[in-house]
């Protein structure tokens, strides 16, 4: 079985959510196909926790690999 890569995503609104996302910052997504059927995502947040939020509060960013790298490490 594949192992799917974790994406990196900006949270671009987080009302209602303002303890657990900040906005504009990088945040790791993963991947989960019955929440991306729902319009959710799984974030990492700043609890430390994964949990769903809406997928239209966040963009997906595509970095260098080492960049890409650094921030998965300090995630």
């Amino acid at each position: 079985m594949a192992k799917t890569a974790k994406k990196l995503v900006i949270c671009l609104d987080n009302e209602g959510y303002e303890v657990s996302l900040e906005r504009r910052k990088i945040y790791v997504a993963i991947p989960d196909a019955r929440a991306e059927k729902l319009g959710q995502v799984r974030i990492v947040d700043e609890s430390g926790d994964d949990y769903l939020y809406p997928k239209d509060s966040f963009v997906e960013v595509s970095l260098p690999q080492p960049v890409r790298r650094a921030v998965l490490e300090a995630a």
